[in-house]
């Protein structure tokens, strides 16, 4: 599992500005196509952004799809 934590810590550096495509399972989901900037990725490859609606939450990559975009 460490590998694909770590995977995941290099691909989505803090920093990198991402977009996401679709939040399956939060009681209030971030909107699709909203952009946000990574601010880190957790022990458990928890991707959290400051999404730039103001809201600050974790991507789940295993429910949740966001790309990186330039």
């Amino acid at each position: 599992m460490d590998f694909v934590v770590d995977a995941i810590k290099k691909e989505y550096k803090p920093g990198t500005r991402i977009k996401l495509i679709h939040m399956s399972d939060d009681i209030h989901p971030i909107p699709d196509g909203m952009l946000g900037t990574v601010d880190h990725v957790d022990d458990m490859g928890t991707v959290h952004v400051n999404w730039d609606n103001g809201r600050y939450l974790g991507v789940v990559l295993d429910e949740d799809e966001i790309e990186v975009v330039s």
